[in-house]
């Protein structure tokens, strides 16, 4: 999350303490908090890129099923 505060920081987007005191991975409805999870290294090190706030496309493919 560091990683994408910076980066929306350089992009000029107004990153407040207010902004990053609310700021938390526990509020998406993906995590299972009753599961297991294996957590592995990706084959290449590094992040992949930040989508574009920008545009209107939604890769979010929940509900379409």
């Amino acid at each position: 999350m560091d990683a994408a505060v910076k980066q929306l920081a350089a992009d000029g987007f107004p990153v407040t303490d207010e902004l990053l005191a609310r700021l938390s991975p526990l509020q998406y409805d993906h995590i299972n908090f009753l599961g297991r999870y294996a957590f592995t290294r990706p084959a290449t090190p590094g992040l992949r890129q930040l989508r574009d706030l920008h545009t209107d496309e939604d890769d979010d493919d929940r509900g379409q099923e």
